[in-house]
């Protein structure tokens, strides 16, 4: 569909007339909800004067980066900090979709927690299902210094003037690579500038250390495929969408995604892991893969051998801003009483301080969220987390395709799979993908869309 044939706004406008005039359906067992009611979500500004904290509160997590540890040492040091509220930690799934999936069920029935941890792709469908509140009242009242939080991942969740959330574990993707590989092979000690230029390493590193299992592991499809491909795809010009214009299926695209599969199939130097790419990287069976930051501690305590770390590699037409931010953020759901939201931000102020934003970041490679956090500590004992924040200033918003047609992401994911797993026939795998996104697009978020 030709952008001329969709309405021209931007996201924030989108967003806003949303909030005022949109509130989606139950979320769907896997695809996430729909957004096909028109009930009108509450605007009233909440107040909180008055209120008193409710002395113990739920906090839902999924630990990402295998942070349980440094989590229930912040909740330690905040019991210890007061006595007025005491947090309970539940283990609500191990990734977001089980998180997502427990929030929504409990939404027909049960115990909500006080604080949810949802990802990149999941804050916007709790926005529009009218589950969660806007936090600046609390925020006011308990004076957050929001002005320190980093701004590019602070107003990831800001809409119509309104926070909806703060930013917690937040990351970039990177490319870890194996030293020892690299210096076999002879290369230089650092990540491919372009994925072309390590299409010429590949063969390079294969021949040098034969008894790897690929050179290359593509990551996880139904955790990253739609999030990590943006970046092959923005790197040849090509993107899942260029705002609600679906561009998966445009001839960039199709070239990229070719490129990928070949890696695969054509050229036999890459694979694709069945749950962790990082992990299959660190215990050696691979030389490079691309994950989170959230992974980085993880993978530096269980390699036996240096691991670098790097940018992430552009394309033939773009070679920088073509970094996807990603990642979790924390959110106080709207059905529990005033209590248990104004003891829950009192927590979350502490819990992202800019001390505890440090602490989670050493314990895990997840970029610090607070701009005055002392980072000098974190770097001299693990100096790789400042390359994911040095790679922050050239990240790039994701493609709304990915992060705001509900479902989609997994749609993508099972497209990805169908060509890296299936040699599926690229185009057609992406015009059929076209036509489900654009079904998505049409029924569940055009018909909330301004004329």
């Amino acid at each position: 569909m030709s952008a001329a044939s969709k309405p021209a706004f931007n996201r924030r406008l989108f967003l806003s007339l949303s909030a005022a005039g949109a509130s989606a359906a139950a979320l769907a067992a896997c695809g996430g909800p729909s957004t096909e009611t028109d009930t009108p979500v509450e605007e009233d500004e909440l107040d909180f004067s008055g209120v008193t904290p409710a002395p113990e509160i739920t906090f839902w997590s999924s630990h990402p980066g295998q942070s349980e540890a440094i989590e229930t040492e912040i909740i330690e040091k905040f019991h210890a900090s007061q006595s007025e509220i005491r947090v309970n930690m539940v283990s609500a799934g191990s990734n977001y979709e089980e998180v997502a999936q427990k929030f929504q069920t409990t939404q027909q029935g049960g115990d909500l927690p006080a604080i949810v941890i949802f990802s990149d792709v999941w804050w916007f469908r709790y926005f529009l299902n009218d589950s969660i509140i806007p936090l600046n009242a609390l925020m006011e009242q308990l004076d957050f210094d929001t002005a320190d939080y980093r701004d590019q991942l602070f107003s990831d969740y800001e809409y119509d003037g309104r926070q909806w959330a703060v930013p917690f574990a937040r990351s970039t993707p990177l490319f870890y690579y194996n030293k020892d590989h690299w210096a076999a092979a002879g290369l230089p000690n650092r990540a491919p500038e372009t994925w072309q230029e390590f299409s010429e390493w590949a063969p390079k590193i294969k021949a040098a250390v034969p008894g790897i299992q690929n050179v290359y592991q593509h990551p996880a499809l139904i955790d990253y495929a739609g999030w990590t491909l943006q970046n092959q795809l923005w790197g040849e010009g090509a993107a899942w969408s260029d705002e609600w214009t679906i561009t998966a299926d445009s001839t960039e695209a199709v070239t990229a995604i070719q490129q990928v599969q070949d890696t695969v199939y054509k050229n036999a130097w890459a694979g694709v892991s069945s749950k962790d790419a990082t992990a299959d990287m660190a215990a050696g069976a691979v030389s490079a893969a691309v994950g989170s930051t959230g992974n980085l501690v993880g993978v530096l305590k269980t390699a036996s051998f240096d691991v670098g770390v790097g940018f992430m590699p552009g394309g033939s037409r773009e070679l920088t801003g073509v970094c996807p931010t990603g990642g979790a953020g924390l959110g106080i759901p709207k059905d529990i009483s005033p209590e248990q939201q104004l003891s829950a931000a009192t927590f979350l102020k502490f819990l992202t301080s800019p001390e505890n934003t440090a602490a989670f970041s050493a314990a895990t490679g997840y970029m610090p969220v607070r701009k005055s956090a002392d980072m000098t500590q974190v770097l001299a004992a693990t100096p790789q987390i400042q390359t994911a924040i040095d790679q922050l200033a050239v990240t790039r918003n994701q493609d709304y395709a990915r992060v705001f047609l509900p479902g989609a992401d997994q749609e993508i994911a099972k497209a990805a799979g169908r060509i890296l797993t299936e040699q599926a026939d690229v185009k057609t795998v992406l015009t059929e993908l076209s036509a489900t996104l654009e079904g998505i697009y049409t029924n569940d978020v055009k018909p909330k869309l301004p004329a």
